[in-house]
């Protein structure tokens, strides 16, 4: 009980000692109203004004910590993260996926960000925001079916899926599935698996060491020369030429609903 009362009295001593010492600036009651658009801003994957927003709050934290800012920045990322992955869990990730999503950003920052870079290390964690949640943000298709078909794509999508198994786990038929998903979506189920496949391939050519017949392997691409081919084909450059050429922008499919005429 000593030890408990010796650390809260530690901690109330601090807290007012902040206090005083937060008195002496400016712009600080502006602080939570910037992080409350930050955050609208990464949830609508607005990037470029998530962007100016974060610099905005680094900027005020460098006023108030000076010389320590770069590790109040550290700690504030990793409280971003956090935000961010329990917003992954409202839109329905697997808990799963949304703490390997903060595991794997707490790690990039803490062994990844370089101090003298820490401004455009900034920059890059907005974009792998927005990125991860663009990637699992709720379809609003008219057909309740489709937008359960996209969900389950998204959460299995390292699973062997096919259109077969996609429509034995919905209890409807192959040609039912293909055709109201082709209907809503504006291509094929099997085109929308490798879509899918593509954009989710770039995250570990980019940013993992893994070999591209080890990702061509765990995406269940048939052989590396097909991978190979339908990269291409939705990025315009090959697997290889990504990874080395980091100015080349993610690969990500534009899902809208299609408007169509009944018959």
């Amino acid at each position: 009980m000593q030890h408990q009362h010796s650390i809260s009295e530690t901690i109330s001593k601090r807290y007012f000692q902040e206090i005083d010492g937060i008195n002496q600036y400016s712009g600080l009651e502006d602080f939570f109203n910037i992080e409350s658009k930050l955050l609208f801003e990464i949830f609508h994957l607005e990037s470029a004004k998530a962007k100016q927003s974060l610099h905005e709050i680094i900027d005020i934290l460098s006023i108030r910590f000076g010389k320590q800012v770069i590790k109040i920045v550290r700690g504030y990322f990793i409280n971003l993260s956090s935000i961010v992955a329990r917003k992954l869990l409202d839109n329905q990730v697997p808990a799963k996926k949304a703490f390997a999503f903060n595991y794997a950003c707490a790690d990039m920052i803490e062994n990844k960000m370089k101090d003298a870079e820490f401004l455009q290390f900034a920059d890059e964690l907005i974009e792998f925001y927005v990125d991860f949640i663009a990637d699992r943000k709720q379809p609003t298709f008219k057909h309740q079916t489709v937008n359960k078909v996209i969900m389950y794509i998204n959460d299995e999508l390292e699973n062997d899926l096919t259109v077969e198994s996609i429509a034995s786990k919905f209890h409807i038929s192959t040609s039912h599935l293909s055709r109201i998903f082709r209907e809503h979506v504006g291509i094929t189920l099997v085109e929308y698996l490798n879509v899918r496949r593509v954009e989710e391939s770039q995250y570990y050519l980019r940013h993992t060491n893994k070999s591209i017949t080890s990702i061509s392997e765990q995406f269940h691409f048939c052989n590396q020369s097909y991978f190979t081919r339908i990269f291409k084909k939705y990025t315009g450059v090959t697997p290889k030429h990504f990874r080395d050429e980091l100015h080349h922008d993610f690969y990500r499919f534009d899902i809208n609903e299609v408007e169509y005429e009944s018959v």
